[in-house]
């Protein structure tokens, strides 16, 4: 049997100064634990894979552990934090609402909550996808989360808190957890790629982030499902083919085209893309998306807005130099209008032709403005 463990598990976080990206929230709990001031119930609120449950089992370890540094972090030695590495501590109670939902999961909940803890001093519950429950859980909860035991803590997670009822929400500290930023994403897959032993293009990493969309937990299950393909080396190439995504060099290829007024090397580019088998409404999305990045490296003060490796962002600004602001603007224009029309024409791949000949035609209809 495999030992193998997903990196997502292997690499969870064990401390407040290990979360990537939330030092806001990590950093508040950390104060509220220090001078004594920890609500009795907390709302984590975020999109998938962003800490919200791995912040919570923190929490619980930092408040019961025996021995906390300076820094207020748990020491991971004492009899408590061994009891959270194990999976054995009795401090911790976890529940997910989205299978355990009824008032007698809330009433067997509530029974709990009255019966001290044995080891350390707080009993912390944890309760994932929180407005999963009925009206009814909803209801039956309520009492108990406005006045818990002085020794329990309720952290509730949620990906919908618009789906929480208010009654709810009112009794809650509530923490908006942000999407990971994508440089935060890849400087921590860089690191892990370290300890794992593997060579990896930043490219690759940066491309891995910004599939994740934010979410750590997918961008480390993308990290191990391309190291299993690839071995212990990992190339930008690598990345495109296992995940299917369409190569910016085509972009650039595109808009270089479009400056020359070259309509045959658009049509042709676009064959191409066609014949590898990548849809048309994902290269006019990406189309626009590297138009505006070239609209925002025509100032050095939006250039930061541009998240990409270094030599990639130079290339931006080396083919943003070369065209003009007011034809960036005009193509966007028109491949927004494609986008929006694209779902409904009946000749999809004709519609995109159109657009390409129109990004080609730009030059020429400025100048008979002009004139």
């Amino acid at each position: 049997m495999s030992d193998f463990i997903v990196s997502a598990r292997k690499y969870r976080p064990q401390t407040f100064d290990t979360v990537v990206g939330q030092f806001a929230i990590t950093n508040t709990l950390k104060n509220a634990i220090k001078n004594n001031h920890l609500a009795q119930a907390f709302l984590f609120c975020g999109s998938r894979g962003v800490g919200k449950t791995t912040t919570a089992r923190i929490l619980a370890k930092t408040i019961n552990c025996f021995n906390p540094t300076s820094e207020t972090e748990a020491c991971d030695t004492c009899d408590s934090c061994q009891s959270f590495h194990t999976g054995t501590s009795l401090n911790i109670y976890e529940l997910d609402a989205a299978s355990n939902n009824s008032v007698d999961d809330i009433r067997n909940l509530i029974d709990q909550v009255r019966i001290a803890p044995q080891l350390g001093t707080h009993k912390v519950y944890i309760i994932d996808e929180v407005h999963m429950l009925s009206a009814s859980a909803f209801n039956a909860f309520l009492k108990t989360l406005e006045e818990p035991p002085k020794h329990a803590i309720f952290i509730l997670a949620t990906t919908e808190k618009h789906k929480i009822i208010p009654t709810i929400l009112s009794r809650c500290q509530i923490f908006d957890f942000q999407r990971i930023r994508v440089k935060d994403i890849s400087d921590h897959l860089t690191q892990i790629a370290t300890k794992e032993g593997v060579s990896a293009d930043p490219e690759a990493l940066h491309q891995i982030a910004l599939k994740a969309d934010g979410a750590l937990r997918d961008a480390l299950s993308i990290f191990d499902q391309l190291v299993t393909f690839s071995g212990s080396t990992l190339t930008y190439q690598n990345v495109l083919d296992n995940l299917h995504i369409l190569d910016y060099e085509y972009y650039f290829k595109v808009t270089d085209a479009a400056e020359k007024e070259d309509i045959s090397a658009a049509l042709l580019i676009l064959n191409d893309i066609y014949e590898k088998g990548f849809d048309g409404h994902h290269f006019v999305v990406g189309l626009s998306e590297h138009l505006r990045n070239l609209l925002v490296c025509k100032d050095p003060k939006t250039a930061t807005l541009l998240e990409a490796p270094d030599a990639i962002k130079q290339r931006y600004i080396s083919q943003a130099s070369e065209i003009e602001g007011q034809r960036l603007l005009r193509g966007l224009q028109v491949l927004s209008k494609t986008d929006v029309s694209y779902k409904a024409s009946k000749n999809q791949r004709l519609l995109i032709e159109v657009a390409l000949m129109q990004l080609c035609s730009l030059k020429q209809e400025q100048e008979k403005k002009k004139d």
